[in-house]
């Protein structure tokens, strides 16, 4: 190095000592000659932690990695030339180049000092900057080839640069001036800076910036954008003190009256214990530390402030006290902004439900699609599921399947016989024994703000003069105003809208139609024999096992048997009755074993028939037709589907019409609409109309003590009709479903899939519907109708013409007698 290039060097030295509070200057020649000077082509790398050097700036560093001691202890001995380059993660210890930024600063080692404490501190000043090309070596330290990085400078300062350069002066001593922490003769050293890329390396490295921060100002080649960039970076500083001077103030201006409150609440402390109360100071101390904890909403905070300071004056032996001390507690207890981090593994949540669930895949389908749908968007503003089927279906064990699906929490409320409105919005404090609704108080219980939340039973929720809770719910279940959820005892809003919630229903026809509108329905249909099976196999038999005591070893049903118990003893769509019929074999097992008696572990159907009894029901089987005016019809009950079997008569009289079997109004306006439709078209079917007026008819429906409604079995009556009047045969092994009209259209039904399956447990082949049910078939696995021969009508003359067949049946009637 020459004399030229050691100026700066003796000037630091001359000023740095452990005294000094100046800061060493350069000049614009001084700046000159260290940008021209040359930089080996080879440099040992010394990587930093959190600091980026500038050129011209003096910093201190703490030097503790040993590779890094020897590398500055070499250096000085040397020519004291070094790279400084910033470490991208300041946690690595020992960085690779890869791990470095490429742009770093040709830095001069001025002293190294040896502190009390062991530490190596090395000063040392940057010069130019330059960029890595390739590393050299990497042993006993980092070495690597680089090249110089040279300073784009404008050719001429016009009057918007040196504007530039002044507003940056002028900010940066306006921050000296704000901020307590910066010593004043940082001020008188900007101010006799004259180098204009001095000034801005100087600031950059001074400044309270972010290490990422500094290496991107480093790096901007174009001068005048790096002096805008770092404008922009005093411009926030200048704010932020600005608006944190403010802030203290107003603290300030606060602890005073908080001091003032303090004074006030000490008298009337002592007044309390003159006249003979005790002030429970401990129990006001545990809630402000718990409420110091819990990350709520600072409206919120502000609500219990302002209730703790109105507990503070309340006379513990007043009956107020322990109201308010309650109503504290529960604001603590809720969990505001405490949420579960969700499972979003999909594939994950398909084996659970698999798991837990044998069969609905249509429900399990939709679930899944929910989840994919929430994952992608992230909040809960979707339709509320709402599954609805027959009891034992597994509706409300999907619910807790979900939550285990997505890692939640799990709460449920049972909404059956609930009949006031304060059970879903509270009572008011000012009531005797208030209390929070039920869904603050679950959500409470699970802990969590994001619970999967099940509405059990919504279709049993009753209304009296207390109010109407199904209208209540409606916004709890609005995706739209459930973020507001106002609950009168909590007297707060509380944010529902991340609850998953999932509604169960045995039928739709109990919910107001506004709350129906909330909701999506998913329709949880019964289980098919082979379903039961399967279910009985997998996981009846082996929970029961478990309740009871016993082993796999001990009881064993086959298939055979399981169908048994399932035809002739149990009649539902869900498994329910199927599992107490299990545990009741179990137990008469277990029985044996426990008396030491011979049993066999495999269970035969003599040994079911002993321990349940004589079957309970006969299997639906189809009757024969050789009867005129028995049509077997479909139909659907709470419990499944059913064969239903409409019978006809005549007998000399008037024309008079009477139905018998328990049916409700709109299956007896079916049966007036098919005969109203059969008079109208009797020429058709080759009936005279005379005999309309000549005989009287009464149609039954057996199962005269159930009862009996819907329009689905209109098709079947009206065949039941034509085939009375016709003395036509019904053909063999065939059932219908379907409403008619009076022009004779056929239109759709519901509960295909359940009358379906009835069909083949009666050994029907043949079924009749409605084209529109066309599309009900698909969705029904096909194994479950392969069997199964189906015609698709619109008219009720095609039903006619495919149910009745063109002989007659033995002995036919002769209808003309009477017209005599």
């Amino acid at each position: 190095m020459n004399k030229n290039d050691t100026f700066d060097l003796n000037q630091v030295l001359s000023v740095i000592n452990e005294d000094t509070e100046f800061f060493p200057l350069m000049s614009s020649q001084d700046e000159e000659e260290m940008s021209k000077a040359d930089i080996p082509e080879i440099l040992p790398i010394l990587p930093l932690r959190n600091t980026v050097l500038f050129p011209g700036v003096v910093i201190p560093i703490t030097v503790g990695r040993d590779k890094s001691i020897k590398l500055v202890k070499e250096a000085y001995k040397g020519d004291r030339t070094i790279g400084v380059v910033s470490q991208k993660d300041m946690n690595i210890e020992e960085p690779t180049v890869d791990q470095l930024h490429k742009i770093g600063t040709v830095a001069n080692i001025i002293k190294i000092l040896q502190m009390p404490d062991g530490n190596t501190t090395v000063i040392i000043q940057g010069k130019q900057r330059f960029r890595i090309t390739e590393l050299v070596n990497s042993d006993p330290y980092l070495k690597a080839r680089v090249e110089r990085v040279p300073e784009e400078k404008p050719k001429v300062a016009n009057r918007e640069f040196k504007a530039l350069i002044s507003s940056i002066k002028e900010l940066a001593l306006q921050i000296i001036q704000l901020s307590p922490n910066l010593p004043s003769e940082a001020g008188l050293a900007i101010k006799n800076i004259e180098s204009p890329t001095f000034l801005v390396n100087f600031i950059s490295s001074n400044m309270a910036l972010e290490t990422e921060q500094k290496q991107s100002l480093l790096e901007t080649k174009d001068f005048v954008k790096r002096a805008k960039n770092l404008l922009e970076h005093l411009t926030t500083e200048i704010q932020l003190l600005e608006l944190k001077n403010q802030i203290q103030n107003k603290v300030r201006i606060d602890l005073d009256k908080q001091q003032r409150d303090y004074f006030l609440n000490q008298q009337l402390k002592t007044i309390q214990e003159e006249l003979g109360g005790n002030t429970p100071d401990l129990e006001m101390q545990e809630l402000e530390k718990r409420a110091r904890s819990k990350k709520w909403p600072a409206d919120v905070q502000k609500h219990f402030t302002k209730e703790l300071e109105k507990l503070g004056r309340i006379n513990p032996a007043a009956a107020d006290y322990s109201v308010q001390i309650n109503y504290l507690e529960l604001l603590l207890d809720l969990p505001w902004g405490d949420y579960t981090k969700d499972n979003f593994d999909l594939n994950r949540a398909v084996k659970i439900l698999d798991k837990d669930h044998y069969g609905l895949e249509k429900v399990k389908q939709r679930i899944i699609e929910y989840l994919a749908v929430l994952k992608l968007k992230n909040n809960m503003k979707a339709p509320i599921l709402c599954l609805v089927g027959p009891p034992g279906v597994g509706k409300t064990s999907l619910g807790k399947s979900v939550a285990k699906a997505l890692g939640r929490k799990y709460t449920r409320m049972a909404l059956g016989g609930v009949r006031d409105e304060a059970e879903i919005r509270g009572h008011r404090k000012t009531y005797i024994g208030a209390m929070p609704g039920r869904i603050i108080q679950s959500l409470k219980k699970a802990g969590a703000s994001n619970p999967v939340f099940v509405l059990d039973e919504i279709d049993k929720l009753g209304s009296d003069f207390k109010g109407d809770p199904s209208s209540a719910l409606l916004e709890v279940l609005d995706p739209e105003q459930n973020t507001n959820f106002y609950d009168h005892y909590v007297e707060m809003e509380y944010d529902l809208s991340k609850v998953m919630f999932i509604a169960t229903a045995n039928s739709l026809n109990g919910i107001q139609p506004a709350l129906l509108d909330r909701m999506e329905i998913i329709e949880v249909n019964g289980y098919t024999i082979e379903e039961k099976i399967e279910i009985a196999k997998k996981h009846l038999l082996p929970k029961q096992l478990e309740v009871h005591g016993l082993t796999r070893k001990d009881a064993s049903l086959s298939n055979k048997v399981l169908e048994k118990i399932v035809e002739e003893y149990t009649r539902e769509s869900g498994v329910r009755g199927l599992e107490k019929k299990i545990g009741s074999i179990v137990r008469g097992v277990a029985t044996r074993i426990v008396m030491e008696k011979e049993h066999s572990s495999k269970i035969e159907p003599a040994m079911v028939e002993e321990i349940l009894g004589a079957p309970i029901f006969d299997k639906d089987l189809y009757e024969d037709n050789e009867v005129a005016g028995v049509v077997t019809g479909l139909a659907w009950t709470s419990v499944g589907g059913d064969i239903l079997f409409i019978e006809s008569s005549l007998s000399p009289g008037k024309g008079k019409l009477s139905l018998t079997g328990n049916l409700g109004d709109v299956m007896k306006e079916s049966a007036a609409i098919a005969m109203a439709y059969l008079r109208s078209h009797a020429e058709d079917f080759g009936i005279d109309y005379k005999v309309f007026d000549q005989w009287d008819v009464n149609i039954h429906v057996p199962a005269g003590a159930t009862p009996k409604d819907g329009p689905s079995a209109g098709i079947t009556m009206l065949t039941a009709l034509t085939s009375l009047f016709t003395q036509r045969k019904v053909k063999e092994k065939l059932a219908m479903t379907g409403e008619i009209t009076l022009r004779g259209r056929v239109l759709p039904v519901g509960g295909i899939k359940e009358k379906i399956l009835a069909a083949k447990r009666a050994n029907i082949k043949e079924i009749i519907l409605c084209k529109a049910n066309e599309k009900d078939i698909l969705e029904i696995k096909e194994d479950y109708v392969k069997d199964l021969s189906f015609h698709y009508v619109t008219k009720m003359s095609e039903v006619i013409d495919l149910a009745l067949l063109k002989n007659k049946v033995k002995k036919p009637k002769d209808l003309t007698l009477k017209l005599a």
